[in-house]
């Protein structure tokens, strides 16, 4: 079977450089963690529009989502931006 667009296991592509590349970090509600995640994403994303950040809280209040949106430039910068995420033990989710 070929894959082409059509197919659901083949992801679509991203043409860089992408404006308003959504970015959700599913993390525990820490204000420590928070600057954390920031930090990151102020170095990989430098024109990060800090205005535009959305922060969902748990119902339970233990974990919050956060919601950036960057101008991604490749798979390099967004794969060292999940891996770093990733890294952090109260980081849960990069999507």
């Amino acid at each position: 079977m070929s894959q082409d667009s059509k197919d659901p296991q083949v992801p679509p592509k991203i043409e860089f450089p992408c404006e308003d590349y959504p970015v959700k970090v599913v993390r525990d509600s820490d204000d420590q963690v928070h600057e954390f995640v920031l930090e990151v994403m102020r170095r990989h994303a430098p024109d990060l529009d800090e205005e535009r950040i959305t922060l969902r809280e748990s119902r339970n209040g233990k974990f919050t989502s956060v919601t950036f949106f960057i101008v991604a430039t490749g798979e390099p910068q967004l794969q060292a931006l999940f891996e770093e995420l990733k890294a952090h033990p109260s980081v849960h989710m990069v999507l």
